[in-house]
């Protein structure tokens, strides 16, 4: 009798911690946006999410089947990945400013050798309902490197607009829309 007493009081404590660690129905559901990620050929290479919290978005994106070396890694405008993924329009940029403080730019992408990759981080910049106006987003991965506007020399005395609008990061290798 001893040992089945303890075992239920064993297992009332388990149940115990189990409701403490899982959220409860009437804290809510925290706003949440999916992107599937698709190359050119329409394969899917990745998945992102974008979890709302407090005062911020945790972002993260896994990828495979990708160029291994760093990759520019933005939320674009529109919210379409069309042909070459020029249809997803510039980054995303509400109040105009100048690469590397655009809403949209985000920390590099790194893909490992075996052509995967991972990344998570956070971003203060936009709040998951911001990527769901009137024509939607879209994040893209790009072929190259973002310079987030750091501009080498050889652009002296003026940067051109292609390092200016996207930070040399190349052309748009995936693209997913923001769901």
């Amino acid at each position: 009798m001893k040992r089945l007493l303890s075992l239920a009081i064993v297992a009332a404590g388990l149940l115990a911690l189990q409701t403490q660690t899982q959220p409860s129905a009437a804290q809510g559901d925290k706003p949440l946006a999916a992107v599937a990620m698709r190359d050119q050929s329409g394969a899917l290479v990745g998945s992102v999410t974008f979890t709302q919290e407090d005062h911020s978005v945790q972002a993260k994106a896994d990828v495979w089947s990708m160029t291994p070396g760093f990759h520019g890694f933005h939320v674009h405008s529109v919210g379409t990945c069309e042909g070459d993924f020029t249809s997803a329009g510039g980054h995303f940029n509400r109040a105009g400013a100048s690469h590397a403080n655009h809403d949209g730019d985000m920390t590099a992408l790194y893909v490992r050798g075996d052509g995967t990759g991972t990344l998570r981080f956070e971003t203060d910049r936009f709040n998951v309902a911001d990527l769901s106006d009137a024509d939607g987003s879209a994040v893209i991965i790009h072929a190259l490197p973002d310079n987030f506007g750091n501009i080498p020399s050889r652009y002296a005395p003026e940067p051109d607009a292609m390092t200016l609008n996207t930070g040399d990061s190349g052309g748009r290798v995936a693209c997913g829309v923001v769901e």
